[in-house]
């Protein structure tokens, strides 16, 4: 198979789709691989180590999305770059479609079959080809949030860790999943005090078994949300619903009762956000104020650690990217896992969260995805 790899266009985004290393896994299975010029120059991958791992360097992503039969990518195809895409073409990258109505109408109207890295499952239930950037993101989050805190950034001027004779800073992190878990890791190693809210009892006795009484570990209701985000200097949106648009947890009214000069870093916000209030930022200007608290909303957090990120993240979507140049669609046959990354397919949505969110706004029918494949 004919593997491409295009340059990231969007804003600050410096990962790229494949490695070096990468790249000589494919073409030591027989697979070509082409790279667009300088496509990884920007974290330390030259066009010289992609020409040494076996791929030839072409001049721009035009060529790319004309020949090759599965892009594979890093963030979700601008809209240029869905306009080139083709029907029998694979596109395996991150999607986050629900809330996106023009990358998936778009999507449809190519009728390219579109693989979502972020709704890829494993056999514990997990979702192994999101997990390791919600790690990084998780990690970044409170780094963001620190910062921000500063009072030359527009925070309260609160040290997240205080010193000694100053209590610390108060961390809230709504949800106890990867991001979550990461953030804790983080916060509580910088000196924060911090509470998880969740809505699963056994995650949260898992999360009380990781820290002790590091941590306090609440269920997740309405009534929590309002307590601690109220006493908050920092709230971590760590929501995440498998493909589906993030539930708006925290409201224009808790900001309203927050502290002047918090900050909420919203790591849910490729899947549309987890507070009212939010709306995409990128890593050139990644904040905003409403109700005198700080918005950090960058929808591709981790490309501000780009190398870190694109080699995770090579480690986690490699093998099924293999399964699918070695097989083509069969492989989506014969992975129930692999197929749970199947969001498009010939202009229909082959997964039942985005077609619940988009279907009937976009007129696209929902097809299932295993007829999908097998048609």
């Amino acid at each position: 198979m004919l593997i491409g790899v295009p340059k990231e266009i969007k804003n600050h985004e410096y990962r790229i789709g494949l490695t070096p290393a990468a790249v000589r896994e494919y073409v030591a299975h027989g697979h070509k691989v082409i790279v667009e010029h300088d496509g990884g120059a920007a974290i330390g991958f030259t066009n010289e180590d992609y020409e040494a791992a076996g791929a030839s360097i072409v001049a721009d992503a035009k060529e790319i999305f004309a020949r090759a039969e599965m892009i594979i990518k890093v963030k979700e195809p601008q809209p240029d770059e869905c306009k080139q895409l083709r029907e029998g073409q694979i596109l395996y990258t991150y999607l986050h479609l629900a809330p996106d109505p023009q990358q998936t109408k778009l999507l449809a109207e190519a009728g390219v079959t579109a693989i979502a890295y972020e709704t890829v499952t494993d056999r514990a239930g997990g979702l192994p080809l999101l997990a390791p950037m919600s790690e990084v993101a998780g990690r970044m989050s409170i780094q963001a949030g620190a910062h921000n805190l500063e009072k030359a950034n527009g925070g309260s001027g609160t040290l997240l860790g205080g010193v000694p004779g100053v209590e610390p800073a108060k961390v809230l992190i709504i949800g106890g999943g990867v991001v979550g878990t990461q953030a804790a890791k983080m916060a509580v190693g910088m000196g924060a005090e911090v509470t998880i809210l969740d809505r699963s009892l056994p995650r949260l006795r898992q999360l009380d078994d990781i820290f002790g009484s590091r941590i306090k570990t609440i269920y997740s209701t309405v009534d929590a949300i309002d307590k601690f985000s109220r006493e908050a200097d920092l709230v971590i949106g760590a929501v995440l619903i498998p493909g589906a648009a993030a539930p708006k947890l925290l409201t224009r009214t808790h900001l309203k009762n927050m502290k002047p000069g918090s900050v909420v870093v919203d790591v849910a916000i490729d899947q549309g956000g987890c507070f009212e209030t939010s709306k995409a930022t990128t890593h050139q200007d990644p904040t905003y104020v409403v109700e005198d608290v700080i918005h950090y909303c960058v929808a591709n957090m981790p490309g501000g650690v780009a190398r870190t990120s694109t080699i995770a993240l090579n480690n986690a979507t490699l093998p099924f990217g293999l399964a699918l140049a070695n097989k083509g669609l069969k492989a989506l046959a014969d992975d129930p896992h692999l197929l749970n990354g199947l969001n498009m397919h010939r202009g229909k949505i082959t997964y039942k969260a985005v077609h619940d969110d988009l279907g009937k706004q976009l007129g696209l029918d929902y097809m299932d995805p295993l007829e999908a494949v097998k048609s």
